[in-house]
């Protein structure tokens, strides 16, 4: 089933106790709009309430993961503000999601595309895919709470790097770097996350949430402090240089 009244849908499918959710704008590279930022929370919080649910896997359609937001939408009249106003409940929700949150990379990663998988548990990564962090290249600052989730993950000389340069790292290297734990061939990610998430979905869901829980104490905190100085740096970079691409994202 899928759910967009612009264009934008989340396909759900269910294997036994594992949900799979496909961002379905592969025409547009599945950039994001408000209304993809909006259907995928309501996915999320979905799975997150469904006692059926164990396990949740996130990947795309056609070519990309997500090329992150559409900067289309940002020229349209009140195109900012819709998004700031649904991009912030979507990364309260991904904070505080409670199950295990698996995903499957299968090509292209920016922006927010790239930023999302750090709020993943576990990250499966095609061999050819592209993971890139744009920000400095769009005079804006990191966002999605990366500036401190990407440290965390991959080590502070590697984050510098990816986001200082806004070089892209290719499957083999997102893996080497801990950004994802293991890759698979073209066409292969979502196989294997299955292949994953089967293998945790055999334990009981409260087991699962109550260890999620424990190795993320304090994280949808520190993710939210996190994103609220994020933006305080986009607005003052705004500011000084004037509107660029995502400066005044909220």
């Amino acid at each position: 089933m899928s759910e967009s009244t612009s264009g934008y849908a989340v396909s759900v499918e269910d294997h036994d106790n594992v949900r799979v959710l496909v961002l379905e704008r592969p025409d547009k590279l599945n950039a994001f709009t408000a209304e993809g930022y909006r259907v995928l929370r309501g996915r999320l919080d979905a799975a997150g309430g469904d006692p059926t649910v164990s396990v949740c896997v996130v990947t795309g359609s056609g070519r990309a993961f997500s090329a992150g937001v559409d900067l289309t939408e940002m020229a349209r009249p009140d195109g900012k503000a819709a998004l700031g106003a649904q991009f912030d409940p979507l990364l309260e929700c991904l904070a505080r999601f409670p199950k295990p949150l698996i995903a499957a990379v299968n090509g292209l990663a920016v922006g927010f595309g790239a930023t999302l998988l750090l709020h993943c548990d576990l990250v499966v990564v095609e061999d050819t895919a592209q993971i890139r962090m744009p920000f400095v290249a769009l005079g804006t600052c990191a966002e999605a709470a990366s500036s401190w989730l990407l440290p965390w993950r991959v080590g502070p000389q590697q984050a510098s790097w990816m986001v200082l340069s806004g070089t892209a790292l290719t499957g083999r290297e997102a893996v080497a770097t801990g950004l994802a734990l293991s890759r698979a061939p073209a066409g292969g990610a979502l196989g294997e996350a299955l292949a994953l998430a089967q293998r945790i979905a055999v334990h009981s869901v409260d087991a699962l949430v109550a260890n999620k829980r424990l190795l993320r104490h304090g994280f949808a905190d520190r993710i939210l402090e996190t994103w609220r100085r994020e933006k305080e740096a986009m607005l003052a970079i705004a500011d000084t240089l004037g509107p660029i691409g995502w400066s005044d994202r909220p």
